[in-house]
């Protein structure tokens, strides 16, 4: 839907893909044009890369974008469509595979002097990651090589969990990506996620779009996000957005991505990793500098010079997105999938919604609960804030069950309200995975 706007607003005709299960989904309907790409199954459709390129040349395409699920970071699905002379909407090929291995990507950034977590720049075998946290000290991260979205990752604080936490780890990163390779490195505390949305086009030009405070997390998942970030202290912003552009020049980038950082107690930050694809969060970005982040990767991707200097970037009011999912949250946030038999999203000043369903829309089984975005701007937090709380009252989905009773939890929180937190809040505010009773620190 996000891609599908962009494309009519400059003007291109886009061309939706489909499985069997999504064939009346709201995209469908969007799109110019729209063909169907397999069975349910995302292995057997939109995974299928050889089936997608023959879509793309069937219909005529001459561009194709990932988004930002299923091949977006995949380098093979980058040069499949190099190959097939289709410009890819994104990075190119050899750009993704080096920022989608932590372990190469940590020697990357080491070498142009972007600071890393303490740890390790090479994989590991069991017995030498025993040996370097017994160096460096516990707790310590054990982390895939591979992937993201906090598969393959553990957190150690006992020497005695160590092995048992490298086994688990390999086992995840192997399903879920199909390599097993881990490394290790030094447990940030009390750590806030930050994030700088980049730009960089064709022509060598490179700029920061400032940050995101990405810190309202559940196991290593994204929830909530806010542009800018909280308490961030101008020499700070000036300091990451520098790192973040010297990241994106030492692997040559071109189009939208993020560089991910860890923030300590001590406002010190360390890379964590680069996303080659447009996020989930970049709407708070685009609410709060004016800047459409999807139709200028298009414009990149189709050699145009980006047309913005660093200078041309201000932040201007607050904006917050809650990611709503179809789970319930009084259930450890089990998926509730179902039809939607009433929907009716929030309006008013400052409110914005993306969404992937409509009234009858289908949740399966198949994919990612993730159904809409809310995202509520204000001239200040406390108005973007007053405004999501209305527009989450306003919020009818009926059906499914959803996550909007745990954001508007959330929203209640002193804590989260002070805007003085760091990734573990859902654990110790929230009552952890269930999002039930608040608890005393």
């Amino acid at each position: 839907m996000r891609v599908a706007r962009a494309c009519r607003d400059l003007g291109v005709r886009s061309v939706a893909i489909f499985s069997d299960v999504d064939r009346d989904a709201l995209h469908v309907r969007h799109a110019d044009e729209a063909y169907n790409c397999g069975p349910a199954p995302a292995a057997k459709s939109y995974l299928d890369i050889a089936r997608i390129v023959e879509i793309a040349r069937q219909c005529g395409a001459n561009a194709v974008h990932p988004g930002y699920g299923f091949l977006s970071e995949n380098a093979d699905f980058a040069q499949a469509c190099a190959d097939a002379k289709l410009v890819f909407i994104g990075p190119k090929p050899e750009t993704i595979r080096a920022m989608g291995d932590k372990v190469i990507s940590r020697q990357r950034m080491q070498a142009a002097k972007v600071p890393i977590v303490p740890g390790t720049t090479e994989r590991l075998t069991d017995d030498q990651a025993v040996a370097f946290a017994r160096e460096i000290g516990l707790p310590v991260m054990v982390k895939a090589s591979a992937g993201g979205g906090g598969r393959g990752l553990r957190l150690v604080q006992r020497e005695a969990d160590l092995v048992a936490a490298l086994k688990r780890g390999r086992s995840e990163a192997k399903s879920s990506f199909g390599d097993d390779g881990i490394y290790v490195e030094k447990f940030v505390e009390e750590p806030r996620h930050i994030e700088i949305q980049i730009l960089g086009d064709s022509h060598g030009s490179v700029i920061h779009l400032c940050e995101r405070e990405c810190s309202i997390q559940r196991r290593h998942q994204k929830v909530i996000e806010e542009a800018p970030a909280n308490g961030m202290p101008p020499k700070l912003r000036e300091d990451m957005g520098r790192a973040a552009v010297a990241a994106a020049k030492a692997v040559g980038y071109e189009g939208a991505g993020t560089v991910e950082f860890l923030v300590d107690r001590k406002l010190a930050f360390y890379f964590l990793e680069m996303n080659t694809r447009v996020q989930v969060e970049h709407a708070v970005t685009e609410m709060v500098t004016g800047i459409d982040i999807v139709k200028a990767g298009i414009r990149i991707a189709a050699g145009e010079p980006m047309g913005l200097r660093q200078d041309d970037v201000g932040i201007h009011g607050w904006a917050i997105e809650h990611r709503i999912c179809a789970e319930d949250p009084d259930k450890n946030f089990m998926p509730s999938p179902g039809k939607i038999t009433a929907y009716r999203a929030p309006e008013g000043p400052g409110v914005r919604v993306d969404s992937g369903v409509s009234l009858g829309a289908e949740v399966t089984v198949y994919y990612d609960p993730l159904i809409a975005k809310l995202i509520c701007w204000g001239r200040d937090r406390g108005e973007a804030i007053a405004r999501a709380r209305r527009a989450l009252h306003e919020y009818t989905i009926e059906g499914v069950k959803t996550s909007i009773p745990f954001h508007r939890r959330v929203l209640e929180n002193p804590k989260f309200l002070s805007g003085q937190f760091d990734t573990s809040f859902i654990e110790t505010e929230l009552g952890g995975a269930t999002g039930g009773t608040a608890r005393k620190q």
